[in-house]
């Protein structure tokens, strides 16, 4: 190999040995800038015209589309839960709002996010002062959506005391009972069964009961 071989062969190691630590202080640096933004995310609580919390979704996901806010605003949410109702021995199932008029919005808080939220159709305000929204505390912002997400459901039933039901499942399954109490908070019922000539009461769930 001659001198200028050479001499071109340490040069090309020592761009390559430059290219390879520049890649590695971008690497480091994009790392520390998303470490930062991590550090600054924090969920809000948005209150909204009621009724208007799914419309207030979509119109903030397409402000932040438009405006080109998508590294300082990252989700929004619409806690819901499932309800199936029972009525007339048919099952239906709808989405309840668990928060009617709020929206939950995981952002980085400054001047441009908070303009691009607080002026989407739909917003009064945020929860916080006029002047200092104040962020949710992580903790609450899980239970909240791990509420939402969770399967199970609560059950309407349109029965009240002194209807007849027939029990379709338990100790009980094909008896016909008389509601005394209803429970709609936890989805239960008190009625009376008769066994052996006698009125015994038992408590039963919305989902062991037909409606007569």
């Amino acid at each position: 190999m001659t001198e200028k071989e050479k001499s071109m062969e340490d040069q090309l190691n020592e761009d390559k040995a430059l290219e390879a630590k520049e890649a590695e202080d971008k690497a480091q640096a994009d790392a520390e800038k998303e470490k930062a933004k991590k550090s600054q995310k924090r969920w809000y609580i948005v209150h909204t015209y009621s009724g208007y919390e799914n419309k207030v979704k979509v119109n903030l996901e397409k402000r932040i589309e438009y405006m080109n806010m998508a590294d300082k605003i990252f989700r929004i949410e619409v806690p819901q839960k499932t309800v199936t109702q029972l009525k007339g021995g048919k099952k239906q199932e709808r989405e309840e709002k668990i928060f009617p008029g709020y929206v939950l919005v995981e952002m980085i808080m400054d001047e441009d996010s908070w303009y691009v939220v607080r002026h989407t159709s739909g917003v009064t305000k945020f929860v916080g002062s006029a002047k200092r929204p104040i962020p949710a505390r992580d903790s609450e912002i899980k239970k909240i959506i791990n509420r939402s997400s969770s399967t199970s459901q609560k059950i309407e039933l349109d029965v009240k005391a002194g209807d007849k039901v027939r029990i379709t499942s338990g100790p009980f399954a094909d008896f016909i009972a008389d509601i005394i109490e209803v429970y709609p908070d936890k989805s239960k019922l008190r009625a009376n069964v008769s066994i052996f000539g006698r009125e015994t009461p038992v408590e039963l769930e919305y989902k062991q009961i037909n409606k007569l």
